[in-house]
């Protein structure tokens, strides 16, 4: 039991590593607002050995604010006389259901305490009617944990410019129900090359590692984003995936 735990914590801090060597090329420029005294993101986890992992990922990705860490809304709200209102909260829901009763009182009541805050969900779980349920609660953004920490940094962005978002497989699963088929031939709009690079933006994969995928330089693999991009008529990278279609190995539903 005593090596599974040091072997678990080892993993978590070598994840912790290597989310935050990922390069900075899809930073996005988040919105400034002066309702805090000090600038920061609210990241609420009951597990600290999580919560410290990410937060330590986050900070060396250099969002441009203060990662702050609390285990639940009450210690948020303790904080708030000296740190005022967080710009975004990010809550952990780790892999628990929102059919949880208590999830469910949990993030209803983090809402509706930090209001007009964006509050943004990172899950294990990326069931549908998970997604569906936290989006009716309240909260901006569903970021499934299969996803790598450059796509949590543009969700926590994209909530704090008043937008919403949601997995591209969750996307692709309610096209399926409704019968509307959302899937764009690679082969009829795009060179080989640009393919290669589409099928590794459907997989999630970083511009970093694309280009040693391909054995491109990263310059040049954001040329071919852009480009793929101007094809679809995308403005962001989930877009693009959603459009090819399909659901990549480290974004499957659970």
């Amino acid at each position: 039991m005593g090596e599974e735990v040091i072997d678990y914590t080892q993993n978590m801090l070598r994840a912790s590593k290597i989310l935050a060597a990922i390069s900075a090329e899809d930073q996005v420029p988040f919105p400034r607002v002066k309702s805090a005294s000090v600038d920061y993101l609210a990241l609420i986890d009951r597990r600290m050995l999580e919560r410290e992992c990410l937060a330590h990922a986050l900070n060396v990705y250099r969002l441009g604010m203060k990662v702050m860490t609390f285990a639940d809304l009450t210690a948020l709200q303790e904080a708030q006389g000296d740190a005022g209102m967080p710009r975004a909260i990010l809550f952990n829901a780790g892999n628990a259901s929102l059919e949880n009763s208590r999830l469910k009182t949990e993030m209803r009541e983090l809402v509706a305490a930090t209001t007009p805050t964006p509050v943004v969900v990172v899950s294990e779980n990326q069931n549908l009617s998970d997604v569906l349920n936290a989006i009716a609660l309240g909260v901006q953004g569903y970021i499934p944990s299969s996803v790598g920490i450059g796509v949590c940094v543009q969700a926590i962005g994209l909530a704090m410019a008043g937008g919403k978002f949601v997995p591209a497989s969750s996307v692709m699963h309610m096209r399926a129900l409704l019968g509307v088929n959302s899937t764009v031939s690679t082969k009829s709009r795009f060179t080989e090359r640009q393919s290669a690079v589409a099928e590794a933006l459907r997989r999630g994969m970083a511009n970093k590692d694309i280009a040693l995928e391909l054995d491109l330089s990263e310059s040049t693999v954001k040329v071919h984003i852009r480009n793929i991009m101007k094809k679809l008529g995308a403005t962001n990278r989930t877009e693009v995936a959603c459009k090819i279609g399909g659901v990549g190995d480290g974004d499957r539903p659970t």
